[in-house]
Protein backbone atom coordinates (compact mmCIF):
# COMPACT_ATOMS: atom_id res chain seq x y z
CA UNK A 1 0.00 0.00 0.00
CA UNK A 2 1.11 3.53 -0.83
CA UNK A 3 0.13 6.22 1.64
CA UNK A 4 0.74 9.94 2.03
CA UNK A 5 0.23 11.51 5.43
CA UNK A 6 -0.35 15.27 5.65
CA UNK A 7 1.97 15.70 2.67
CA UNK A 8 2.80 19.37 2.16
CA UNK A 9 5.18 21.53 0.16
CA UNK A 10 5.60 25.29 0.31
CA UNK A 11 7.33 27.55 -2.18
CA UNK A 12 7.85 30.73 -0.22
CA UNK A 13 4.37 31.79 0.86
CA UNK A 14 2.62 29.52 -1.64
CA UNK A 15 1.39 26.12 -0.45
CA UNK A 16 1.37 23.97 -3.60
CA UNK A 17 0.28 20.75 -1.87
CA UNK A 18 -1.55 21.29 1.40
CA UNK A 19 -1.62 18.45 3.95
CA UNK A 20 -2.83 15.71 1.60
CA UNK A 21 -3.51 12.37 3.31
CA UNK A 22 -4.50 9.48 1.07
CA UNK A 23 -3.94 5.72 0.82
CA UNK A 24 -3.81 3.71 -2.40
CA UNK A 25 -4.33 -0.05 -2.54
CA UNK A 26 -2.77 -2.66 -4.86
CA UNK A 27 -4.98 -3.74 -7.73
CA UNK A 28 -6.64 -0.33 -8.07
CA UNK A 29 -6.30 2.63 -10.43
CA UNK A 30 -6.86 6.06 -8.93
CA UNK A 31 -7.23 9.09 -11.19
CA UNK A 32 -6.04 12.42 -9.80
CA UNK A 33 -7.85 15.34 -11.37
CA UNK A 34 -8.18 19.06 -10.86
CA UNK A 35 -7.74 22.35 -12.70
CA UNK A 36 -4.35 23.57 -13.93
CA UNK A 37 -2.18 24.55 -10.98
CA UNK A 38 -4.11 22.36 -8.56
CA UNK A 39 -0.95 20.56 -7.42
CA UNK A 40 -1.37 17.23 -9.20
CA UNK A 41 2.12 16.94 -10.73
CA UNK A 42 3.66 18.43 -7.59
CA UNK A 43 1.92 15.73 -5.55
CA UNK A 44 3.49 13.12 -7.85
CA UNK A 45 6.88 14.80 -7.45
CA UNK A 46 6.57 14.56 -3.67
CA UNK A 47 5.63 10.88 -3.83
CA UNK A 48 8.42 9.92 -6.23
CA UNK A 49 11.06 12.09 -4.54
CA UNK A 50 11.70 14.68 -7.25
CA UNK A 51 10.78 17.30 -4.63
CA UNK A 52 11.40 17.19 -0.85
CA UNK A 53 8.32 17.64 1.30
CA UNK A 54 8.10 20.65 3.60
CA UNK A 55 6.21 18.38 6.00
CA UNK A 56 4.28 15.14 6.01
CA UNK A 57 5.27 11.61 5.04
CA UNK A 58 5.27 9.08 2.18
CA UNK A 59 4.93 5.39 3.09
CA UNK A 60 5.11 2.25 0.95
CA UNK A 61 4.42 -1.19 2.37
CA UNK A 62 5.02 0.04 5.90
CA UNK A 63 8.33 1.78 5.11
CA UNK A 64 8.77 5.54 5.53
CA UNK A 65 10.25 6.83 2.25
CA UNK A 66 10.01 10.52 3.12
CA UNK A 67 13.74 11.18 3.50
CA UNK A 68 14.87 8.89 0.69
CA UNK A 69 16.04 10.32 -2.67
CA UNK A 70 14.22 9.52 -5.91
CA UNK A 71 16.59 6.72 -7.11
CA UNK A 72 16.20 4.85 -3.83
CA UNK A 73 12.42 5.21 -3.97
CA UNK A 74 12.52 3.73 -7.47
CA UNK A 75 14.40 0.71 -6.13
CA UNK A 76 11.80 0.39 -3.37
CA UNK A 77 9.09 0.11 -6.01
CA UNK A 78 7.90 3.56 -7.11
CA UNK A 79 7.80 3.87 -10.91
CA UNK A 80 7.21 7.27 -12.53
CA UNK A 81 6.33 8.35 -16.07
CA UNK A 82 6.57 12.08 -16.65
CA UNK A 83 4.59 14.67 -18.61
CA UNK A 84 7.75 15.22 -20.66
CA UNK A 85 9.49 12.05 -21.77
CA UNK A 86 12.64 11.07 -19.88
CA UNK A 87 14.71 8.89 -22.23
CA UNK A 88 18.34 8.17 -23.09
CA UNK A 89 18.02 10.04 -26.36
CA UNK A 90 21.30 8.88 -27.95
CA UNK A 91 20.83 5.19 -27.16
CA UNK A 92 18.68 2.86 -29.22
CA UNK A 93 15.15 1.91 -28.29
CA UNK A 94 16.33 -1.56 -27.28
CA UNK A 95 19.20 -0.16 -25.19
CA UNK A 96 16.80 2.09 -23.27
CA UNK A 97 14.61 -0.85 -22.26
CA UNK A 98 17.59 -3.13 -21.75
CA UNK A 99 19.07 -0.75 -19.19
CA UNK A 100 15.80 -0.72 -17.27
CA UNK A 101 15.69 -4.54 -17.31
CA UNK A 102 19.31 -4.60 -16.21
CA UNK A 103 18.61 -2.22 -13.32
CA UNK A 104 15.72 -4.37 -12.07
CA UNK A 105 17.92 -7.47 -12.08
CA UNK A 106 20.65 -5.58 -10.18
CA UNK A 107 23.26 -5.91 -12.91
CA UNK A 108 25.29 -2.71 -13.08
CA UNK A 109 26.59 -1.23 -16.29
CA UNK A 110 30.32 -1.93 -16.66
CA UNK A 111 32.69 -1.22 -19.52
CA UNK A 112 33.67 -4.90 -19.62
CA UNK A 113 30.11 -6.18 -19.48
CA UNK A 114 29.44 -8.46 -22.42
CA UNK A 115 25.75 -8.20 -23.15
CA UNK A 116 25.65 -11.34 -25.24
CA UNK A 117 26.25 -13.24 -21.99
CA UNK A 118 22.93 -11.86 -20.72
CA UNK A 119 20.72 -13.20 -23.48
CA UNK A 120 17.81 -13.69 -21.13
CA UNK A 121 17.78 -9.99 -20.27
CA UNK A 122 17.94 -8.98 -23.93
CA UNK A 123 15.09 -11.37 -24.67
CA UNK A 124 13.05 -9.79 -21.91
CA UNK A 125 13.70 -6.32 -23.35
CA UNK A 126 12.59 -7.51 -26.81
CA UNK A 127 9.41 -8.99 -25.32
CA UNK A 128 8.55 -5.67 -23.67
CA UNK A 129 9.13 -3.80 -26.94
CA UNK A 130 6.79 -6.22 -28.65
CA UNK A 131 4.22 -5.57 -25.95
CA UNK A 132 4.29 -1.80 -26.61
CA UNK A 133 4.44 -2.28 -30.39
CA UNK A 134 7.96 -0.92 -30.81
CA UNK A 135 9.69 -4.13 -31.85
CA UNK A 136 10.25 -2.85 -35.39
CA UNK A 137 12.10 0.19 -34.05
CA UNK A 138 14.41 -1.62 -31.62
CA UNK A 139 17.59 -0.43 -33.37
CA UNK A 140 16.47 3.18 -33.89
CA UNK A 141 17.82 5.95 -31.67
CA UNK A 142 15.31 7.09 -29.07
CA UNK A 143 15.80 10.68 -30.27
CA UNK A 144 14.60 9.72 -33.74
CA UNK A 145 11.21 8.48 -32.57
CA UNK A 146 8.07 10.56 -33.08
CA UNK A 147 6.49 11.86 -29.89
CA UNK A 148 3.91 9.09 -29.61
CA UNK A 149 6.54 6.37 -29.86
CA UNK A 150 8.68 8.15 -27.27
CA UNK A 151 5.74 8.01 -24.89
CA UNK A 152 5.35 4.29 -25.56
CA UNK A 153 9.09 3.78 -24.98
CA UNK A 154 8.87 5.50 -21.60
CA UNK A 155 6.03 3.19 -20.61
CA UNK A 156 8.12 0.24 -21.81
CA UNK A 157 10.99 1.31 -19.54
CA UNK A 158 8.57 1.63 -16.64
CA UNK A 159 7.20 -1.87 -17.30
CA UNK A 160 10.78 -3.17 -17.44
CA UNK A 161 11.36 -1.91 -13.89
CA UNK A 162 8.23 -3.80 -12.70
CA UNK A 163 7.46 -1.36 -9.87
CA UNK A 164 4.88 -1.88 -7.16
CA UNK A 165 3.42 1.57 -7.90
CA UNK A 166 2.95 3.14 -11.34
CA UNK A 167 2.67 6.93 -11.46
CA UNK A 168 1.39 8.06 -14.87
CA UNK A 169 1.43 11.83 -15.40
CA UNK A 170 -0.76 12.57 -18.45
CA UNK A 171 0.53 9.54 -20.38
CA UNK A 172 -1.42 10.40 -23.54
CA UNK A 173 -0.41 14.08 -23.69
CA UNK A 174 0.59 15.14 -27.20
CA UNK A 175 -0.30 11.78 -28.75
CA UNK A 176 -2.36 11.42 -31.90
CA UNK A 177 -5.79 9.80 -31.81
CA UNK A 178 -4.33 6.65 -33.37
CA UNK A 179 -1.54 6.38 -30.78
CA UNK A 180 -3.60 6.85 -27.61
CA UNK A 181 -5.24 3.37 -27.57
CA UNK A 182 -1.85 1.61 -27.38
CA UNK A 183 -0.90 3.36 -24.13
CA UNK A 184 -4.38 2.97 -22.67
CA UNK A 185 -4.31 -0.74 -23.48
CA UNK A 186 -1.02 -1.05 -21.62
CA UNK A 187 -2.48 0.67 -18.57
CA UNK A 188 -5.58 -1.57 -18.74
CA UNK A 189 -3.35 -4.65 -18.85
CA UNK A 190 -1.36 -3.50 -15.81
CA UNK A 191 -4.60 -2.84 -13.94
CA UNK A 192 -5.93 -6.28 -14.89
CA UNK A 193 -2.93 -7.96 -13.25
CA UNK A 194 -4.38 -6.81 -9.89
CA UNK A 195 -0.96 -6.61 -8.22
CA UNK A 196 0.10 -3.03 -8.93
CA UNK A 197 -1.05 0.28 -7.49
CA UNK A 198 -1.73 2.71 -10.33
CA UNK A 199 -2.06 6.48 -10.05
CA UNK A 200 -3.02 8.51 -13.11
CA UNK A 201 -3.05 12.26 -13.67
CA UNK A 202 -5.25 12.84 -16.70
CA UNK A 203 -7.31 15.72 -18.10
CA UNK A 204 -9.35 13.63 -20.54
CA UNK A 205 -12.47 12.78 -18.57
CA UNK A 206 -13.49 9.99 -20.95
CA UNK A 207 -10.20 8.24 -20.12
CA UNK A 208 -10.76 8.82 -16.40
CA UNK A 209 -14.30 7.42 -16.53
CA UNK A 210 -13.17 4.30 -18.36
CA UNK A 211 -10.04 3.43 -16.38
CA UNK A 212 -10.45 4.71 -12.85
CA UNK A 213 -11.79 2.75 -9.89
CA UNK A 214 -11.56 5.92 -7.85
CA UNK A 215 -11.06 9.65 -8.37
CA UNK A 216 -9.44 12.12 -6.03
CA UNK A 217 -9.65 15.83 -6.74
CA UNK A 218 -7.03 18.41 -5.86
CA UNK A 219 -7.89 22.12 -5.86
CA UNK A 220 -5.44 24.80 -4.76
CA UNK A 221 -3.28 22.05 -3.28
CA UNK A 222 -6.03 20.58 -1.12
CA UNK A 223 -7.80 17.23 -1.39
CA UNK A 224 -11.42 18.28 -1.97
CA UNK A 225 -13.12 15.09 -3.18
CA UNK A 226 -12.46 11.34 -3.05
CA UNK A 227 -14.69 8.50 -4.21
CA UNK A 228 -16.02 6.43 -7.08
CA UNK A 229 -15.93 8.14 -10.51
CA UNK A 230 -19.68 8.69 -10.96
CA UNK A 231 -20.12 10.27 -7.53
CA UNK A 232 -17.04 12.47 -7.70
CA UNK A 233 -17.67 13.73 -11.24
CA UNK A 234 -21.26 14.63 -10.30
CA UNK A 235 -20.31 16.45 -7.09
CA UNK A 236 -20.84 20.25 -7.04
CA UNK A 237 -17.25 20.99 -6.03
CA UNK A 238 -15.90 19.09 -9.05
CA UNK A 239 -18.44 20.62 -11.41
CA UNK A 240 -17.30 24.07 -10.30
CA UNK A 241 -13.58 23.61 -9.62
CA UNK A 242 -12.69 21.19 -12.42
CA UNK A 243 -15.36 21.37 -15.09
CA UNK A 244 -16.01 25.10 -14.72
CA UNK A 245 -19.71 24.68 -14.05
CA UNK A 246 -21.29 26.88 -11.39
CA UNK A 247 -22.54 24.90 -8.41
Amino acid sequence: MLETKNLTIRFGGHVAVDSVSCAFQPGTLTAIVGPNGAGKTTYFNLISGQLPASSGEVWLDGEDLTKLPAPVRTRRGLGRAFQLTQLFAHLTVLENVRLAVQARHGKGLHMLSVWLSHKELIAEAHAILDRVRLASRADDLAASLPHGDQRKLEVAMLIALDPKVYLFDEPTAGMSVDEVPVVLDLIRALKAEKKHTLLLVEHKMDVVRELADRIIVLHQGKLVADGDPATVIASPIVQEAYLGVAA
